[in-house]
């Protein structure tokens, strides 16, 4: 899997807010100036982000990896860190450590069919495959992204969804837990999309992020239709602190999220998620 390391594992960078957008009741996007020297990553890699007298927290870049001049971060306010990031405005400066992790192993799926599983916010971590995978079009099969949310309300990226589902060239489909208002879409949990997808499953990798039981359940799916364990991606989260495997936060069995991970294989990934005290 393609990595990028930061120099400096834990001396962050100060930078500055450019803008903001709000994507959702809780979810603010953050656009920062990485300074004069750009800043480059690989997708599904993380920062640590720090709000200054407040702390840190991890969070996975949700930008176009083709623009190292700026970088974005989509942040779901839900403690005292990511509150205080999700309400910066332009101007504010936060500290940055990274980039870290191992990312998706886009290179793998050259050639492949390609199927992309979101869940809720973990459209986030993905969309930088997205970006790549659209960017380079031509190195691939064909290209599914199904994508799930509790309610039409809830829709992460939602102008960018109905951009890419307009393409020619992408199969885009979107579904609900409930439907809301005067939604006309799929219903249902983002599993039962798996099955209605277009791909070869003996040239496929899949690339999926959301809750833990919701990447579990679309693994076992992908591999029920004949997709190799091998070839399914999930990207970890747990409560990651140092970034570099030092404090031992985020151990997951073996294994250490922020070093090990947080993209790693179901093959891997599949018994431990099995296990309840894990």
């Amino acid at each position: 899997m393609s990595a990028i390391h930061a120099a400096d594992p834990m001396v962050p960078n100060v930078m500055r807010v450019v803008r903001t957008r709000r994507e959702l009741a809780d979810v603010w996007t953050l656009e920062i100036d990485p300074g004069p020297n750009g800043f480059a990553f690989a997708p599904g890699q993380f920062n640590m982000l720090y709000a200054f007298g407040i702390g840190e927290v991890a969070i996975s870049v949700s930008g176009d990896p083709a623009e190292s001049d700026r970088l974005i971060h989509t942040v779901r306010a839900v403690g005292n860190v990511s509150t205080a990031l999700a309400h910066m405005k332009p101007g504010d400066t936060l500290g940055v450590r990274g980039p870290f992790g191992h990312g998706w192993p886009v290179e793998a799926a050259t050639d492949a069919d390609v199927v992309v599983v979101a869940g809720g916010l973990g459209l986030a971590p993905l969309r930088p495959t997205i970006y790549r995978l659209i960017a380079e079009r031509s190195r691939y099969g064909r290209i599914a992204l199904l994508s799930g949310s509790r309610s039409p309300t809830e829709i992460l990226f939602r102008g960018e969804l109905e951009r890419w589902s307009a393409r020619l060239d992408i199969d885009v489909e979107a579904t609900v837990d409930h439907a809301t208002g005067d939604w006309r879409g799929q219903v249902g949990v983002v599993t039962t999309l798996i099955e209605r997808a277009a791909f070869d499953p003996a040239n496929t990798v899949a690339f999926v992020c959301g809750p833990e039981i919701m990447m579990r359940l679309s693994a076992v799916e992908l591999e029920r239709g004949g997709v190799a364990a091998e070839r399914v991606y999930l990207s970890m989260e747990r409560n990651m602190k140092c970034a570099i495997g030092h404090c031992g936060h985020c151990q997951f069995a073996g294994d250490f999220v922020c070093r090990d991970g947080p993209v790693a294989t179901h093959a891997r990934l599949g018994p431990l998620l099995a296990l309840r005290e894990i």
